[in-house]
């Protein structure tokens, strides 16, 4: 499988349009597409992580329940034009959606991780306000194949 976005290559800064309103951006979702899931696929979940010593795995977003014939999301499209069936859960600023990154200043660049994961079931069936460890948990005996690419930004 391979991920990528239009907004940045692998391992390239996110532009501020992607960040925090609370320091300078516009906090609008990033755009994805990914390709090659097997034909086994039944549906996709995704994930943006921030794995920085400092962040300790702050969840930026997860989506479940999107439809095995979607290849991408779109930029914006956080609480607004999701795939049908798709399911936004709360990220680690406690609101439901996408919440772009927002490092503190002096804490140098952050990694923000994009994973989207190709599973061999249809549904999901989690709280929104399911942790990181549960999230994975549920995925455990169900990913068929995954992907991912990594933006970068700091302050």
């Amino acid at each position: 499988m391979e991920l990528k976005s239009d907004a940045f290559d692998d391992g390239d800064n996110i532009s501020t349009t992607y960040i925090m309103k609370e320091i300078g951006g516009e906090n609008i979702s990033l755009p994805f597409d990914w390709n090659n899931a097997p034909a086994e696929t039944k549906s996709f979940a995704f994930s943006i992580v921030d794995p920085h010593p400092v962040a300790n795995n702050w969840v930026h977003w997860f989506l479940i329940n999107i439809p095995a014939s979607t290849n991408s999301i779109e930029e914006g499209a956080s609480g607004k034009n999701m795939p049908a069936g798709c399911k936004e859960l709360n990220n680690t600023y406690g609101s439901v959606g996408y919440g772009g990154p927002q490092p503190p200043a002096g804490s140098g660049n952050h990694p923000y991780v994009c994973t989207v994961y190709a599973l061999s079931v249809d549904k999901l069936d989690l709280d929104a306000n399911v942790s990181l460890s549960d999230f994975k948990k549920a995925l455990e005996g169900k990913i068929l194949a995954q992907a991912t690419t990594t933006g970068s930004y700091g302050r």
